[in-house]
């Protein structure tokens, strides 16, 4: 699939001219020059959208489908995605600078997964429940769609994020106008092209990329029922003020800065290997990544010792070989700010272990590379370690014990993922209870499970995603009092 200049958007199920004429230009992180155009979409072309969605939810045949009739579509979906792996991997890795593997299993594998989980679970799921009541004989109690959801995504894992929003509001029976963010709208469109492929009524979805001026026209649209919304903390808290004074449903999937608890018993040959990839994923660009390693102060330097050396192993470079683990970051204000943390970190007192600053060479002249780094003799107060910096940038932080590691892991506005490694399955748990976070990972390789519910704590967000209960977020309940001796159905 070659990346190729739009220019129409695809609203209501059709390709249709924007209304403005302004248009977006994709850089490429690796090159640093434009890869293809695709048109910026506008307040108007947002109210075209949710027109369509009105429209397709109110009259159109979707949420009056069955709930398997719904499954079937996303099924074939994610087949199809999955069919596509090699080329949608390749759009990303151009558009954002995931490592071409990480490409090919996160961000395309992944999502094919998540819609043929919500696929399934759509043909199961229970949308109605009769109740044995206490002042009526019966009581129905039913889930219905929301409505029309305004889905917006960040750049970081942008079909990943696509699969976790569409997935489960359209088993659901809504409708969907989509905005992905500037910096990733080819593979959104090529989704869009599937979907429409795969049979899905016109109307039900749109997808327009735009900034943030008409993100914020969307979320306080009249016409949508719900956000769902995954990006920063500030972003965040825009939208769920933009939400609540209009007592508008939503969902916020936030920012993390997640802490590795390593005990005093862990095997670090074990450990280490297992943690890093979940630290700097994605080059560091992932809420969940496991930036704080907290150790135990008798072991600190063989921690830092095995920390160090694993991320000096990993190869910088070109992310579209398939021998690089870590590549660019998404953009030259990202590498900037970045920068600006690890600064930040040498000021408050913290020691570069390793990397900080650029890779040398004349292979990087182009493009917006991080060195990963690893700071130490870092104070859990310090910016480094309180804020999230998103990019490959980690921090070894002392503890003494597993009551004061569990109190630095809790010592954040965040509470999205975490870890803890440790010789002890049982001990391991005892402090995976104590962490409060959404999501955590007892000598556990994979962060998130699909069949599981994915969120956070705090300042993390608000809402779960994944799961029975990512479909039950796009859902409202009504009870129906039923008469005597009535059982709907029979």
């Amino acid at each position: 699939m070659a990346i190729r200049d739009y220019d129409r958007l695809f609203i209501g199920g059709d390709w249709i001219a924007p209304e403005g004429t302004e248009t977006i230009g994709v850089i490429s992180p690796t090159t640093e020059e434009v890869i293809a155009r695709v048109p910026e979409g506008t307040e108007a072309d947002i109210d075209k959208a949710v027109a369509a969605a009105r429209t397709a939810f109110d009259r159109g045949p979707w949420p009056r489908m069955s709930p398997a009739e719904r499954g079937a579509i996303l099924t074939a979906v994610g087949a199809q995605i999955a069919a596509e792996m090699g080329d949608l991997a390749e759009v990303i890795t151009s558009e954002m600078g995931s490592p071409i593997t990480f490409s090919n299993l996160g961000q395309v594998l992944a999502p094919s997964m998540i819609f043929g989980y919500y696929g399934d679970l759509a043909g199961t799921f229970a949308f109605d429940e009769v109740r044995a009541g206490m002042l009526n004989p019966a009581v129905l109690v039913t889930k219905e769609p929301v409505g029309v959801v305004g889905a917006i995504a960040p750049w970081n894992v942008p079909l990943f994020i696509a699969a976790a929003k569409l997935a489960p509001s359209l088993a659901a029976g809504c409708s969907v106008v989509y905005k992905p963010a500037p910096e990733t709208p080819f593979d959104a469109f090529r989704l869009a092209e599937i979907f429409a492929e795969n049979g899905l009524p016109k109307g039900v979805l749109s997808v327009v990329p735009a900034g943030r001026e008409v993100s914020e026209h969307l979320v306080k649209h009249p016409g949508v029922d719900k956000i769902s919304f995954t990006g920063s903390g500030v972003g965040g808290k825009r939208i769920g003020g933009l939400c609540g004074e209009r007592l508008k449903r939503c969902t916020l999937e936030l920012g993390g800065k997640s802490a590795a608890i390593i005990l005093d018993d862990a095997d670090l040959a074990t450990a280490i290997p297992t943690l890093l990839p979940n630290s700097i994923m994605n080059n560091g660009q992932a809420c969940i990544a496991q930036t704080r390693i907290l150790a135990p102060r008798a072991r600190y330097d063989e921690v830092v010792d095995a920390v160090v050396s694993g991320v000096a192993a990993m190869v910088v470079g070109d992310p579209h070989d398939p021998a690089t683990e870590v590549g660019p970051v998404v953009a030259e204000r990202q590498r900037a700010r970045i920068e600006g943390y690890m600064d930040s970190g040498r000021e408050e007192g913290a020691t570069v272990a390793l990397g900080g600053g650029r890779p040398s060479g004349s292979a990087f002249d182009k493009g917006w590379f991080v060195e990963p780094t690893v700071f130490t003799n870092v104070d859990n107060k310090m910016k480094i370690a309180q804020e999230e910096i998103f990019g490959p940038v980690l921090v070894v932080i002392p503890y003494d014990g597993d009551e004061q590691a569990v109190e630095i892991a809790n010592d954040s506005n965040y509470g999205l993922c975490g870890s803890v490694w440790t010789g002890d399955n049982d001990r391991g748990l005892g402090i995976a209870r104590q962490v409060r976070t959404g999501t955590y990972m007892l000598n556990a390789p994979v962060p998130i499970d699909f069949t599981t519910p994915f969120g956070g704590f705090k300042e993390s967000g608000v809402g779960r995603e994944f799961g029975p209960e990512g479909l039950e977020s796009f859902l409202e309940k009504k009870s129906i009092a039923l008469p005597a001796g009535y059982t709907p159905g029979e």
